[in-house]
């Protein structure tokens, strides 16, 4: 009976793919990084208040994390390539599969990254170039993970209890309708405008709704269910992203509508930016402590790291981004305060974050295999 063992290896000759084995177990959760990153800028570029040198960083952060989506998109690719096995392996796994809403999310935020402050350096033209070629990819990416990844959770995962990743592939959506209303002013008068205005305001509802659905699921398991494992703690702060990123939107649909609507739609937008915004922060920041509080204990648990850190940066960045916007509507001196706070979080969770990655590729601890194989989790009929 014939059994599988791996090949003799010959002195001075590589096997088949072996160069490409350190991105064996580089999955789709790594574009978080380059989500957290992106955000960093584009936060920091925007902030309500004066800092000397705050643009120049901000600039110095974005171009970090264009390198970075570079490095990873070719890092990818040759997962793809030459480990197309574990790819699939990674889309029949509920756990993973949610995070390729991070592609989407990465290509926006990075794009995004490039009109606000990589202009600076690339010029206006060369940055709506950059951004519309990111945009229209990264919306499409996201549009397609927003109906792929739950029609597998349906059809093939078989899943046991809620996560809060689940909100990765249907948030993909709202980061596409608050950064769109940046290229607005570089659209063609008229039709075009609106057009991609009321597509970001669509784009709001689908996943403004999506999350009403998958929210309860989550909460609810956090009660009744099981404690999430301690690596995935960190993920309880997932749930900030759409509620900071939908507010982000409704306060850039408010200053994208003038002139393009007619003036009762007008009025509408800039009521719904506060009318909206101002409870869904509170909620956001209530779930901030109640995430932050569950973090701390799992600390306490032993909670070591992992890529699941990465979730305090983005959802953290859209909260600052919205909490700017309603600063702005509202003239408010606490909004301001907010998001300078928050932002302050959101920089020293960045930095934690990245120390940690570093030192985990340096030393091959992050891209190296599971400890265990993993359990089965796809149905095969």
């Amino acid at each position: 009976m014939a059994t599988l063992a791996p090949a003799h290896s010959v002195p001075g000759v590589t096997t088949p793919h072996a160069r490409w084995t350190p991105v064996r177990h580089l999955g789709p959760n790594w574009y978080a990084s380059v989500m957290g990153t992106a955000i960093v800028a584009t936060a920091g570029a925007t902030l309500p208040v004066d800092v000397p040198g705050l643009r120049t960083a901000c600039t110095f952060v974005w171009a970090l994390s264009f390198a970075m989506l570079l490095t990873l998109l070719a890092a990818r690719t040759l997962h793809w390539t030459h480990h197309r096995d574990q790819a699939r392996a990674h889309l029949a796994d509920p756990a993973m599969a949610p995070f390729y809403g991070c592609l989407s999310m990465a290509l926006l935020a990075v794009g995004g990254g490039t009109l606000l402050v990589g202009r600076d350096w690339i010029g206006t033209p060369a940055a709506v170039a950059v951004d519309a070629v990111l945009f229209a990819a990264g919306t499409a990416v996201g549009l397609a993970a927003a109906v792929a990844v739950p029609y597998l959770m349906v059809a093939r995962h078989r899943i046991e209890a809620a996560s809060p990743v689940w909100l990765l592939p249907v948030v993909a959506p709202m980061v596409s309708a608050a950064l769109g209303p940046l290229l607005l002013p570089h659209v063609p008068e008229g039709q075009a405008r609106t057009t991609l205005l009321l597509a970001c305001y669509a784009m709001f509802g689908i996943s403004l709704l999506a999350t009403l659905v998958m929210l309860p699921l989550v909460f609810g398991r956090l009660v009744t269910g099981a404690p999430l494992p301690l690596a995935l703690t960190p993920t309880l702060f997932l749930v900030l992203g759409p509620l900071g990123q939908s507010t982000t939107a409704a306060n850039k649909f408010a200053d994208a509508a003038p002139g393009l609507l007619p003036a009762p739609y007008t009025a509408g937008f800039s009521a719904f930016a506060v009318l909206y915004g101002v409870p869904v922060t509170g909620f956001a920041l209530l779930w901030l402590a109640l995430a932050g509080a569950l973090v701390l204990r799992a600390r306490r648990q032993g909670m070591g790291f992992s890529m699941t850190f990465w979730a305090f940066t983005f959802p953290v960045g859209t909260c600052v981004t919205g909490a700017e916007g309603l600063a702005q509507h509202t003239g408010l001196a606490a909004f301001r305060w907010l998001a300078v706070g928050l932002y302050v979080l959101l920089l020293a969770a960045w930095l934690f974050a990245g120390f940690r990655t570093v030192r985990g590729l340096l030393s091959g601890a992050l891209l190296a295999a599971p400890g265990a194989p993993r359990p089965v989790t796809a149905r095969t009929r």
